[in-house]
C-alpha cells in the first residue's frame, strides 16, 4: 500500500467531505494542527546558524535538507534508527 502525502490526505478530505467520517476528518484535523504549530521550526544560535549555512552552501543544498542529513545519521550512528543501505555504492571485503 503506498501512503499518500499529507497534502495529498487532505485534499482528498476535502473532496470527498461529505463521504468522510467524523473520527477520520478529526484525525486529519488534529494532524494539520500538530504541523501548522510546529512550522516555526527550531530556533538557532546565530553561530549555529552561520556554520549550517556555510556547510550548506558548499554542499549545494538548503539549510533544511543539510538538517534532516544531519540529523537522520545521528539518529542512524546512535542506533536511533536503522541504517540505511546504499544499493549503488561499491563494497570491499567481507562483513
Amino acid at each position: 500500500m503506498i501512503r499518500r502525502s499529507f497534502p495529498e490526505e487532505l485534499e482528498s478530505a476535502a473532496d470527498r467531505i461529505a463521504d468522510i467520517s467524523r473520527a477520520d476528518l478529526q484525525v486529519i484535523l488534529r494532524h494539520a494542527a500538530l504541523l501548522l504549530r510546529n512550522i516555526a521550526g527550531v530556533p538557532l544560535k546565530p553561530a549555529v546558524a552561520v556554520a549550517l549555512d556555510s556547510i550548506a552552501t558548499e554542499m549545494g543544498i538548503g539549510r533544511s535538507d543539510l538538517i534532516q542529513s544531519v540529523l537522520r545519521e545521528w539518529l542512524e550512528t546512535n542506533a536511533y534508527l536503522p541504517v540505511r543501505i546504499d544499493e549503488e555504492s561499491e563494497t570491499n571485503g567481507s562483513a
